[in-house]
């Protein structure tokens, strides 16, 4: 080969990988388009020649090319030539664009990671995770008409650290139409949203919450796509049935609540767009987990349990493909399906025919749980059915469940916080404050992996809204329920090496009294004892419970770790009646020792020896 070949050989070279390559001297660009007849690139590193830059076929409808001295932040844009029509299409695998109904920009996805940072997610058992919606958690500015971003929420991981969270959950960062979305109608699912700060802003956020060793977690939406401003809707001008083409199933299986246009899950590129996706968040941007929304509707036509007629294997194995390539690279990686039809298959594992998830969110804690908080009377709160959300059935690992009772979902759509749906317009209502309290004692003492959405340990009211930030000037004055939750979550976490058997995968509901609406629970790790054992106690009642026998595990001193009424969370909790419990030997409830227990209206009580 002569000089002058090899020359032209290097100009040419084409990268591996899908979407713009940026490499030394110029990028590869990748796309699929089966039933595209020529394709070329085009973008402001050629004034936007429409027909200048061919990308020469691969095969099984790849394209691909190499063009020269282009650079990151050039935009571009692909021209799909299909019968005599031509389509300008965005790149499916566009890192960030100029916005939804703009242009793609090639990214430089270098980032100089500080390596001195050396974090890795804690154990599942310890994980407390705090749900965020980027653009309103922290917006300094919300009469601007722009969303907060990644800059301004990392400006709170330091907050967050002190109350005990140790992962935050991040719903939708995917490039949307517009500025301001709950982010479930993602129109480019390898974009960062421009308006949240794009690439740079996300992996900088990554890299605070990490040094602040709290890991994050990332909301995917694989269950459909957009709909709107969807440029993957007839991406190469092919389609069947009114259908929305190669990415998209072309018939019924097409139709979801949110739009006809679940992915296909039976062809090749679409899975492997849907795999590469997740890969992406783990390996580019050093996520540490996803949260997968709407599995249900991944693996039947209509979200649907136990119905072989509409079920979509292709779904099925979708999910067992990745979350098995995830496993591989690493078992540190937690997945989170929000299937919500308490199917334990969901958490086996993908060698014994599940799905292969970490953990699952539980709709069957998170609702017996609000009715009884938020039931006006106190007759009509069951605790039976409280007890029966207490107690774990998603295969033989009690974290195989993340529990809950406030998430994006339950304080929207027609539903309030749940201090707002205790008392309508008294959000800060003594009332309010008792019962969303108990609640979080629930959450935090229970089986699973526990998590509170934005502004709950602020006692925020009304519901959520996706153009309504968190008035961090007004939660000042909840400054005593924050404190609240900081105690929880520090207990939950065995900070101070006295809760382990919150830790624990052990349960056993002791006490259960619906007519005085007490119930008592034991939680331990190992074998228990002194430090592993830790008994807890709820009253669902509006009034003070006095010189109450329960049963105990051991005799002995059981210290009070916690009380919900304490004065020092709010001064309206006045009179508090509890205290350490002194256990003697003699059998009750089923247990060896018993002792007398004190408790005021609506509060909860963690003890340990």
């Amino acid at each position: 080969m002569t000089t002058k070949e090899k020359k032209t050989e290097a100009k040419t070279a084409v990268s591996p990988g899908m979407g713009a390559i940026l490499h030394k001297g110029g990028a590869t660009f990748r796309v699929w388009a089966p039933h595209a007849e020529k394709v070329w690139v085009t973008g402001s590193f050629n004034n936007w020649a429409e027909a200048q830059q061919a990308l020469k076929h691969e095969g099984d409808g790849y394209w691909a090319g190499t063009v020269a001295n282009v650079k990151a932040g050039d935009e571009y844009k692909y021209v799909l030539q299909n019968g005599q029509g031509k389509l300008w299409r965005n790149d499916p695998y566009a890192r960030e664009l100029t916005s939804s109904v703009g242009n793609s920009i090639i990214c430089d996805l270098d980032f100089a990671w500080d390596e001195t940072i050396a974090f890795e997610i804690p154990a599942w058992n310890e994980l407390v995770i705090y749900e965020m919606h980027v653009g309103t958690f922290n917006d300094n500015n919300p009469d601007d008409g722009k969303p907060g971003n990644f800059m301004l929420a990392a400006k709170k991981l330091p907050y967050l650290r002190e109350l005990g969270v140790n992962a935050v959950q991040i719903m939708p960062p995917m490039e949307f139409p517009g500025g301001i979305s709950w982010g479930y109608n993602p129109s480019y699912p390898f974009a960062i949203e421009k308006d949240y700060g794009g690439v740079v802003a996300f992996k900088t956020f990554v890299q605070a919450a990490h040094a602040h060793g709290i890991a994050v977690l990332v909301d995917v939406v694989y269950n459909h796509f957009g709909p709107g401003d969807l440029d993957l809707w007839r991406f190469d001008g092919w389609s069947e049935n009114g259908g929305g083409g190669i990415y998209f199933y072309n018939d019924e299986r097409a139709n979801t609540p949110w739009g006809d246009t679940r992915p296909d899950y039976g062809r090749t590129a679409v899975r492997q767009y849907l795999r590469d996706n997740a890969l992406m968040w783990l390996d580019e941007y050093r996520v540490d987990g996803l949260r997968w929304d709407a599995t249900a509707f991944i693996r039947n036509i209509y979200g649907h349990n136990n119905s072989p007629a509409t079920d979509l294997p292709d779904g099925w194995s979708l999910m067992q493909w990745i979350n098995d390539e995830i496993d591989a690279r690493s078992q540190a990686k937690i997945t989170i399906a929000e299937d919500l039809q308490g199917n334990e298959w969901i958490t086996k594992d993908t060698g014994a025919g599940g799905a292969g998830f970490s953990s699952q969110w539980d709709s069957n804690f998170v609702h017996p749980v609000r009715t009884a908080l938020v039931a006006q009377d106190d007759a009509f709160r069951d605790l039976t059915a409280v007890a029966h959300a207490l107690d774990p059935h998603y295969g033989d690992d009690i974290f195989h469940r993340v529990i809950y009772t406030e998430s994006h979902d339950e304080v929207a759509n027609g539903k309030a916080r749940i201090p707002e749906e205790i008392w309508p317009g008294q959000h800060d209502s003594w009332f309010s404050k008792k019962r969303s309290t108990l609640g979080a004692a629930l959450v935090f003492t229970a089986p699973g992996i526990p998590m509170i959405f934005q502004g709950q340990e602020l006692l925020a009211g009304a519901w959520f809204n996706d153009n309504s930030p968190l008035d961090w000037q007004a939660a000042c004055e909840q400054s005593g329920i924050a404190w609240l939750y900081q105690r929880l979550i520090h207990l939950r976490r065995n900070a101070e090496g006295n809760t382990a058997g919150l830790l624990g995968q052990h349960l056993a509901i002791t006490h259960l009294n619906n007519e005085a609406k007490l119930l008592a629970y034991h939680r331990w790790a190992g074998e228990g004892g002194a430090g592993n054992s830790v008994m807890v106690v709820l009253s669902f009642a509006n009034r003070t419970i006095s010189d109450y026998a329960i049963g105990f595990p051991q005799a002995g001193l059981w210290q009070l770790r916690f009380d919900s009424h304490a004065s020092v969370y709010d001064p309206a909790f006045e009179g508090q009646v509890s205290g350490d419990v002194q256990a003697a030997d003699g059998e009750y409830d089923g247990l060896p020792a018993h002792g007398t227990i004190q408790i005021a209206p609506y509060s909860a009580l963690i003890l340990s020896q």
